[in-house]
């Protein structure tokens, strides 16, 4: 267990050398990738999230694509297209962006949902389907999509569907003075990004993945998970609750932020710091649509609501 805490702190030390004062949503963001999931992030222009995303493509050692979603942006754009190569007269399949690691999907919303669309299956099944061919896409694949929630004109609001792809929602937000003071002194001189070296490399991070279901969950949590689960399905104020999906999103996210945390058990606390940007985004509200502050209380208020089990939660 020391091996795994030493490697994931690693991580984020080297993540925090760059992005300053957001331990919160690196603990997330790390958690979120070692369960394979992907992120949606939200948040106004220039509060770091491309940076965020190759720092840490560039801590584990993966490879980083970027893709600027625009209305003209074309599915082919994003997972590829075969074309006809003259010189040895046939049909050559050309790799788009998607064929990578981490994938920055910048401004997401600004995407016809034709397109949106084409990152759903990358997204739930690491595939691509092309001319009735599917290609595996490399493990790991983790997907990091933004988008700024004021400016919605030309915007193409993610369904549903879409939403529920992404493990988790979150907000770097905006710094405090001292933290804004840290950034101008740590870009004075240089780009600490220039001087990210990897942690760890692909092999170490699958081994990872695979020993997280060994992370034991007592019985007891597992019904605190599906009756939070339950709960948001129960709300007058929820027109549609959390899937099957955010209530297994949630199990594994746990478990991958008590590793994080050292542990090899997951407690409540584990549980409750990882539940809003877990579940928050799949909510459909009934009187507010696309209200994510809304959601947010709608799940804090579930949560002080639902009584906590008190057990031993060791093995």
């Amino acid at each position: 267990m020391a091996e795994k805490y030493n490697l994931i702190q690693s991580i984020k030390t080297a993540v925090s050398r760059v992005v300053v004062g957001r331990e919160t949503t690196i603990d997330l963001l790390t958690a979120a990738f070692l369960c394979g999931g992907h992120v949606l992030l939200e948040d106004v222009p220039g509060t770091g999230k491309t940076l965020l995303a190759k720092t840490m493509a560039r801590a584990l050692d993966l490879d980083f694509q970027r893709i600027q979603f625009t209305p003209d942006l074309m599915p082919s754009d994003v997972t590829g297209l075969n074309y006809f190569n003259q010189k040895i007269g046939e049909f050559v399949f050309k790799a788009g962006p998607v064929f990578t690691n981490i994938l920055l999907a910048d401004e997401i919303n600004r995407a016809t949902p034709r397109t949106q669309s084409a990152l759903l299956e990358c997204m739930e099944e690491h595939q691509v389907t092309t001319d009735g061919e599917t290609r595996k896409l490399e493990e790991p694949f983790f997907v990091i999509a933004t988008q700024n929630p004021i400016e919605t004109g030309g915007t193409y609001p993610l369904p549903e569907a879409q939403l529920d792809r992404f493990v988790m929602q979150l907000s770097m937000g905006l710094p405090n003075l001292e933290e804004e003071l840290a950034i101008l002194e740590r870009f004075e001189k240089e780009n600490p990004l220039d001087n990210v070296s990897p942690v760890c490399g692909k092999e170490e991070i699958l081994r990872l993945r695979r020993e997280l279901p060994e992370i034991y969950i007592h019985p007891a949590l597992m019904r605190y998970i599906a009756s939070v689960a339950q709960a948001t399905r129960e709300q007058s104020s929820i027109l549609h609750g959390v899937s099957p999906r955010g209530t297994l999103a949630l199990m594994r996210v746990s478990r991958a932020y008590a590793v994080g945390k050292g542990r090899d058990y997951v407690v409540p606390e584990d549980i409750k710091e990882t539940a809003v940007p877990v579940l928050a985004h799949r909510l459909v509200m009934s009187q507010r649509r696309g209200d994510s502050q809304a959601a947010q209380k709608a799940i804090r208020d579930i949560l002080d609501s639902v009584p906590v089990p008190t057990e031993e939660w060791k093995r």
